[in-house]
C-alpha cells in the first residue's frame, strides 16, 4: 500500500510537467516554428505541389487564371491566418462595403467614407426625438437589438427606405426631411 506522502510527492511530480506543458512561451515558440516549417520551401515547390498544397489548405480548387506568384501568396496568407488569426469583423465589413461600392460604381467615383469604430456612437434627432446607433465589431445596435447595416436601422425608425449612411449624416447630401 502506497503511503500518503509517496503519493502526494507523484502528484507534484505530475502537476510540474503538467504546468511546464502549458507554459504559454513554448506554445508560442512551437506554434512559430510550426509556421516557420509550414512556409519552408514553398517558393521551390513545383506548379503541381502548389496547386496541391492550395487545394488543401482552402478546401477548394485553384481558380482560373490564378499565377503561381498569387498562389504562393494566398498560401502564405492562409498559413499566417491560421497561427495569428484572420481580419477583424470591422476589417472584413470595410472591405464588403468597398467592394459593393466599386462593383456599383465600376469604380468611378469611389469614396470611403469615414472609419467607424467599435463602440462610436452615431446621434440621430429626427422628427423631435433623439436616437443612438453603437458602431458593433459585426454590425450595429439600435434599441437592444443588432443589425448588420445602418440602412435597415434608418427603415425602422422611418418607417421607410433609407440610405442608412445618409440618414445619420455620413454621406454626404441633403438628409433633412
Amino acid at each position: 500500500m502506497m503511503r500518503v506522502d509517496e503519493w502526494a510527492e507523484g502528484v507534484a511530480e505530475d502537476f510540474t510537467v503538467t504546468r511546464a506543458s502549458c507554459n504559454s512561451e513554448a506554445f508560442a515558440d512551437n506554434k512559430r516554428n510550426d509556421e516557420t516549417r509550414k512556409l519552408e520551401g514553398i517558393e521551390k515547390l513545383s506548379l503541381k505541389d502548389v496547386r496541391k498544397r492550395w487545394s488543401r489548405l482552402f478546401n477548394a480548387p485553384v481558380p482560373s487564371g490564378l499565377s503561381r506568384d498569387l498562389m504562393v501568396r494566398g498560401i502564405v496568407y492562409k498559413i499566417q491566418e491560421k497561427a495569428h488569426g484572420g481580419l477583424s469583423q470591422a476589417t472584413k465589413r470595410k472591405l464588403n462595403t468597398i467592394a459593393k461600392q466599386l462593383k456599383d460604381d465600376n469604380g468611378k467615383g469611389f469614396a470611403p467614407g469615414p472609419e467607424l469604430k467599435p463602440g462610436a456612437k452615431l446621434i440621430r434627432e429626427w422628427q423631435a426625438r433623439t436616437y443612438t446607433v453603437t458602431v458593433l465589431d459585426d454590425g450595429f445596435e439600435y434599441n437592444g437589438k443588432r443589425y448588420g447595416s445602418l440602412s435597415m436601422i434608418a427603415r425602422e425608425i422611418t418607417g421607410v427606405r433609407w440610405s442608412g449612411p445618409k440618414f445619420f449624416g455620413l454621406k454626404k447630401g441633403k438628409v433633412d426631411v
